[in-house]
């Protein structure tokens, strides 16, 4: 087993979002080396995320019973034979399950009651689910958000720069004595945006962008994208859809 096995409900909590971090980043900003890994000729794979927020792939665990519940085994064999989009939403739809059923298994394992799990549920319910974030649904539409808050701007200003400016100068009036209502005004309007590479919120004092292909928007620094650097790009292609065209022929 693990070291430092989490207990309580707040322990296992923590151990379902480090993971859960792991395997987005996974799908989506590591996407390329991802792919690469997921050869068909290989043997069945499986793909892991830790609690130090690391993800992995590799073969299924050779004790049976396993110590945690195993991932989806083979998600390698479907990569050729599938839309890459598709393929990623299918992993992530497993990766949702298995996360759950580590969650679970912690929670049945320490005895917790009704409440414990109906809590553990509840905290887990209130995030995006990995399948949202790597297909980019369950959220209102920010490029026609950014459009009505910046309808000066060109397209791919708005798409490149439009959230990103809005923070800025959000972040910028935190010092005004309006700040706290413009800033709640800013979180209402966005808040049902997630980061495309590590599912967190929308936050009116973080540099946000948008990815001029899937159209989804991303924390600045989970993209490294600075919003100085942002101001010479015409065009955002995120790490998705940059990697996409050097996969396929």
């Amino acid at each position: 087993m693990e070291s430092n096995v989490p207990r309580t409900v707040e322990e296992v909590f923590t151990d379902f979002k480090a993971r859960r971090t792991a395997l987005i980043k996974a799908l989506t900003t590591d996407v390329a080396e991802f792919y690469q890994l997921c050869d068909p000729e290989k043997e069945n794979l499986c793909l892991y995320g830790y609690p130090n927020k690391q993800w992995e792939v590799n073969l299924p665990a050779e004790e049976v019973p396993p110590e945690l519940p195993e991932p989806a085994l083979g998600i390698n064999f479907a990569r050729d034979g599938m839309k890459e989009k598709d393929w990623l939403a299918l992993v992530a739809v497993h990766s949702d399950t298995w996360l759950l059923s580590v969650a679970f298994y912690f929670g049945s394992r320490f005895g917790f009651d009704r409440a414990d799990r109906n809590r553990l549920f509840g905290m887990i319910n209130d995030m995006a689910t990995v399948y949202e974030v790597v297909a980019g649904i369950g959220k209102k539409n920010p490029r026609e958000k950014s459009a009505v808050s910046n309808q000066s701007s060109t397209k791919a200003k708005s798409n490149t720069r439009g959230r990103g400016s809005e923070s800025q100068g959000k972040y910028s009036k935190m010092q005004g004595k309006d700040s706290d209502e413009e800033g709640q005004e800013e979180e209402e309007e966005h808040g049902d945006t997630l980061c495309g590479a590590c599912g967190g919120d929308y936050a009116a004092d973080e540099f946000w962008i948008c990815c001029d292909v899937c159209e989804k928007w991303f924390h600045g620094k989970c993209v490294k994208i600075t919003p100085a650097r942002a101001e010479h790009i015409k065009q955002y292609k995120c790490p998705s859809c940059s990697s996409s065209k050097k996969l396929r022929p």
